[in-house]
């Protein structure tokens, strides 16, 4: 077997494109250094105006192996791209934590995510003049009970050719109980990759990339760990960004963005793909 028939390739996706121009610039940053292969763009952020859009299609052609997606964003601080949406906090969504209590008790709607699921997907044709590569979720919503019927649904109507993100890994059970949030993401994932196998829908075959975002972890060795044993095809998820006002105004993830970013932008991390056989080609 030669040495490129056995890497493994993956998807190193950096999520949040559109939250605000630093994070924009320093996804297009790595996107052009070869350092990433996927990014989902927030259709309901601050920063995806046609400038944005056309920079980003830019650098992505410049990386052909780079594919584009959508973040469907259904939770604070953005707001509903449809009239009447429900639940809302104010004029916002809800945040992600009362959106999952909500649907864990049954108590959401899913014809509402499917029309909000929808107008972003529509929202991400005009702008990019194509429907997305895949479509994933901003923290993971796209998960949850009942929110995850009505992004199905809304996927395989209007992008069947797209995968979708699920969040499950296959790991060991002593390592899931090492990782509630990754066990939480994994008993979530069972039920979505049901759904979507039913409608059709292709999906990643496993994920890493979750952590704790408000220590100051080794993201260096995280990713480390995140590379041992993945499957070719499988998705690490990343939140690389360059710190500026908007983004501390709507997100308490700022200073880990520009470690993320540092880390992956250096040799270090080229030298671990390398050990590790891993490929984004």
């Amino acid at each position: 077997m030669s040495a490129a028939a056995s890497l493994r390739r993956i998807w190193l996706c950096a999520d949040d494109y559109g939250i605000s121009p630093g994070v924009n610039r320093a996804i297009r940053d790595l996107i052009e250094r070869g350092r990433l292969n996927a990014t989902s763009a927030m259709m309901v952020g601050p920063a995806i105006e046609r400038g944005e859009v056309e920079a980003l299609q830019q650098a992505a052609a410049a990386s052909p192996r780079c594919a584009i997606g959508l973040h469907v964003t259904l939770s604070a601080p953005f707001r509903p791209l449809t009239m009447h949406f429900r639940p809302l906090d104010g004029d916002m969504f809800m945040a992600f934590p009362k959106l999952l209590r909500a649907g864990l008790l049954r108590r959401l709607d899913p014809e509402f995510f499917r029309n909000e699921v929808r107008a972003q997907l529509a929202a991400f044709a005009e702008a990019f003049g194509r429907t997305p590569d895949f479509v994933d979720g901003h923290q993971h919503v796209q998960l949850f009970p009942q929110v995850r019927d009505g992004f199905v649904e809304a996927v395989s109507e209007m992008a069947p050719k797209a995968w979708v993100r699920q969040g499950g890994r296959g790991l060991p059970l002593a390592q899931r109980f090492a990782s509630p949030k990754a066990m939480v993401l994994d008993v979530l994932s069972a039920q979505f990759r049901r759904r979507a196998r039913r409608a059709g829908l292709a999906f990643n075959p496993a994920f890493a990339g979750a952590y704790d975002f408000t220590r100051a972890a080794d993201f260096g060795e995280l990713m480390r760990q995140f590379l041992e044993g993945l499957p070719d095809g499988g998705l690490v998820m990343c939140h690389p960004g360059f710190v500026d006002d908007v983004l501390t105004g709507l997100d308490p993830m700022t200073d880990v963005r520009e470690r993320e970013h540092a880390y992956l932008a250096g040799e270090a991390f080229a030298q671990l793909l390398a050990a590790s056989h891993v490929t984004l080609g």
